[in-house]
């Protein structure tokens, strides 16, 4: 609990390299599938974050503040959403966009996990019974965000490591905005 209290108190802003693995659980008899996507993960707290999924497809997630920005590059096309609304789904962005740990606490019951692959982990299990996610682990090297470890209600697990991550780094306010690509098409939900 002492990283998280210290990554919620300290890193402001930060910036890291990101390889996400998803697992479908087994259906019908067949093995669980996954795969992996890796990218770039950029924050400023409160409220302010970017995913950009390069590889294997590109794929482009913003949040200014107040509108959640989603671009896939191979449809051309933007989601836009109300940020209130879609932040819950979605544990890197809470943790990247929570002001503190007391507006973490009343989102999440938190409590201390035992240590694995070299990291401090932190269980957070959602207040809210109604959300896609089951549980979230936050896993610390130091006081360093390392790994997401995220169960949802549908029993896929999406693990994410972090790589590099910069705290407080100095991030341009450009970073956050998001303009839609001339053509692409823009659905708000």
């Amino acid at each position: 609990m002492k990283s998280l209290e210290s990554f919620m108190k300290g890193t402001q802003t930060g910036r890291a390299d990101f390889t996400q693995t998803v697992t479908s659980p087994p259906k019908d008899g067949q093995a669980a599938r996954s795969k992996t996507s890796t990218g770039s993960f950029e924050f400023q707290r409160p409220g302010r974050f970017k995913f950009v999924y390069k590889k294997p497809f590109e794929q482009t997630i913003v949040a200014d503040g107040q509108t959640l920005w989603l671009y896939d590059a191979d449809l051309n096309q933007v989601t836009q959403r109300a940020q209130a609304q879609a932040l819950g789904s979605t544990p890197a962005a809470l943790l990247a966009s929570a002001p503190d740990l007391s507006a973490l606490k009343a989102e999440f019951a938190l409590e201390s996990a035992p240590d694995q692959d070299g990291m401090q982990w932190v269980q957070a299990t959602p207040k809210g019974k109604d959300g896609q996610l089951k549980s979230v682990r936050v896993g610390f090297a130091g006081d360093q965000l390392a790994a997401l470890d995220i169960l949802d209600s549908f029993g896929q697990r999406s693990l994410i490591r972090f790589n590099g991550m910069q705290a407080n780094a100095a991030l341009p306010a450009s970073t956050f905005q998001f303009k839609p690509p001339a053509g692409a098409d823009v659905v708000k939900q």
